[in-house]
């Protein structure tokens, strides 16, 4: 690590120095005696401006620029599973205890343990054909990850050595690859990748399987798709948090990557306690055991949110290379874009709408990309599903970050103020959220739950529009003065949104339902609308109809019925259809006597 500069300009996060040497763009360097983290983000001439990723108050003109020779990179290799990082992956637990809660300056440690030792199985023989990104052996992790050791994706040739099985540290080289021009190239398991920089993948594939995340109103109305993109807008105190929890548990992801960008201190605290506590739903191990955090508040220094985004989602990627369903959980883009409006403030460029930089919509871009579901350079299947909360200044859902966010993504689960202080959660607006995906997974559903899903998901929507327009009417003239069917349809839009969209996540049966559970309580609640409608059309009163049909034993249903006994509520539809008709049938002789 040599001298390649002087500081001549110092001003935040951002800082300037005059060349002495030749150093490249996105090049990682250390600022000042202390050795302040730092990456070049621009060059005019010899000058190199750079942002600092560590807090810069005491710098002073003239200070030394140290090069390092590569960009911003990730630390990849066993060991990651379970880990607490910051915005440049340090790892905050290992920093606690070298400098007690509050980080000092300056201070770095390895992402990874490179002392410890892993336990080796080769899967590769000596003598093959290898490329880029093939599996050589594997390393438990975690006991519910194997760590899948892979050759650089940009090295191919002839596997020449490969160690026995046996217990290695990161730093021992387990193989070694010599290329087509003879040279060789020593492997280790621990591995370097630019974090600006994509990961390849060999092919790409449609993103037409569901992620299944138990969570009704996602699954069923807004589904997305393994590798594809949501975006969770809402303003304060209306359960994005909460949201991106329930998906980290219950997700039928593999491994989980939680970016927490720029969050208060109190709600990354939580995640940070509550995370190792977790346990797992689907095995009964430690949530932690297939989760990686990466916690950058708003009280650390601004540049590293910028940073965390990158280095997360270069995380996610490393897995799927490995043939694992990743989710990486953004909370939250919003303050990802106050950094980057900050830094360009500090540059003195040009600023676009509301003060963000005129380039906020192209990184937004470039960071959805990165999803997808695709076939890895090892022939295996994977995916990367990005998941963003933003968090729109008073719930406007009309700023840049939002509508930017929009336009990149796929989904959008709009959480709503109004719903959150009815307590109603997930506070999902079925009016103005959607999903594109709907179309690509719908073959998967018809295949794999419900050859009727769609329709039945087509018939609710229909119904609770339809309540939503019958709303305004009622606000004006009341509820009794509308038609009994019409009154029918808000009964049954209230059933909708209390037995099925409404969802407890704290409590042990409602807090995950299967794809199975979610059709049967759809089909169910729409069985009662038809079935009702027609007892209407043989001119039952809407008031005898609501006796016949116990609304809250209905409601209650998802909670009552565990995920593996589906059965009950195929009973429960048939006991209250039959009482609906014998309501039914019971009231044609009088309408004859009236008629006569």
């Amino acid at each position: 690590m040599s001298v390649v500069g002087k500081l001549i300009w110092i001003s935040g996060p951002v800082v300037r120095a005059r060349l002495t040497t030749a150093v490249a763009m996105l090049e990682q360097v250390w600022v000042g005696e202390e050795r302040l983290a730092g990456e070049i983000i621009a060059l005019d001439e010899d000058v190199a401006t750079v942002q600092v990723y560590e807090e810069t108050s005491g710098l002073r003109v003239g200070a030394p620029l140290y090069g390092t020779g590569h960009p911003l990179s990730a630390t990849l290799g066993p060991g990651l599973i379970g880990g607490i990082f910051d915005g440049i992956q340090r790892p905050l637990t290992v920093l606690r205890e070298q400098t007690g809660i509050f980080i000092q300056r300056g201070v770095f440690a390895s992402p990874l343990d490179k002392q410890k030792t892993w336990h080796f199985q080769p899967k590769a023989q000596e003598g093959q054909s290898v490329r880029g990104g093939e599996i050589l052996g594997t390393v438990p992790e975690t006991h519910l990850i194997e760590h899948r050791v892979l050759v650089p994706p940009t090295l191919s040739g002839t596997l020449v050595s490969l160690v026995p099985e046996g217990d290695y540290t990161l730093e021992d080289t387990i193989a070694v690859v010599r290329d087509e021009r003879g040279q060789d190239h020593p492997v280790r398991m621990v591995q370097y990748w630019p974090v600006r920089q994509p990961r390849p993948l060999r092919q790409r594939l449609d993103p037409n399987v569901p992620l299944i995340t138990g969570q009704r109103v996602l699954d069923t109305f807004f589904p997305i798709a393994k590798g594809g993109t949501a975006c969770i807008p809402g303003p304060f105190g209306s359960g994005k948090t909460m949201t991106q929890h329930s998906l980290a548990k219950w997700s039928n992801a593999q491994v989980i990557v939680y970016v927490g960008c720029g969050e208060r201190g109190n709600e990354m605290t939580q995640v940070l306690e509550e995370f190792p506590q977790l346990v797992d739903p689907w095995t009964g191990r430690p949530l932690m055991e297939r989760t990686v955090l990466i916690a950058n508040t708003s009280n650390m220094p601004v540049a590293a949110r910028e940073a965390s985004i990158y280095m997360g989602v270069t995380i996610a990627e490393y897995y799927r290379d490995q043939g694992y369903h990743v989710a990486l959980m953004a909370d939250s883009t919003s303050r990802w874009a106050e950094a980057l409006r900050e830094i360009s403030g500090r540059l003195e460029e040009m600023p676009a709408e509301e003060g963000f930089p005129a380039y906020l919509p192209s990184r937004l871009a470039a960071f959805y990309e990165r999803a997808g579901r695709g076939i890895t350079l090892s022939g295996e299947e994977g995916s990367v599903t990005l998941i963003g909360a933003v968090s729109p200044p008073g719930g406007d859902f009309s700023e840049p970050v939002t509508q930017h966010t929009q336009r990149f993504t796929r989904v959008f689960w709009a959480l709503d103020r109004e719903l959150a202080h009815a307590r109603h959660f997930p506070a999902i607006n079925w009016l103005t959220s959607y999903s594109f995906y709907v179309d690509d997974v719908a073959r998967w559903w018809r295949e794999e739950v419900d050859p009727d899903w769609y329709h039945l998901r087509q018939t609710a929507m229909q119904i609770l529009q339809e309540e939503a327009k019958l709303q305004q009417v009622v606000k004006l003239v009341g509820p009794d003065a509308l038609p009994d069917h019409q009154r029918w349809t808000l009964d049954v839009a209230r059933l909708l949104k209390e037995g099925f969209l409404q969802q407890n996540a704290l409590h042990p049966v409602d807090a995950y339902t299967v794809p199975q559970k979610q059709v049967a309580l759809l089909r169910l609640f729409l069985r009662v609308y038809e079935v009702g409608q027609d007892a209407l059309h043989a001119g039952v009163p809407v008031v005898q109809l609501r006796r016949a049909v116990d609304m809250p034993r209905l409601i209650r249903l998802k909670e009552e019925v565990p995920n593996d006994q589906v059965e009950r509520i195929h009973q429960a539809e048939q006991e209250v259809i039959q009482a609906i008709k014998q309501l039914a049938t019971s009231s044609r002789p009088t309408r004859m006597q009236e008629a006569m």
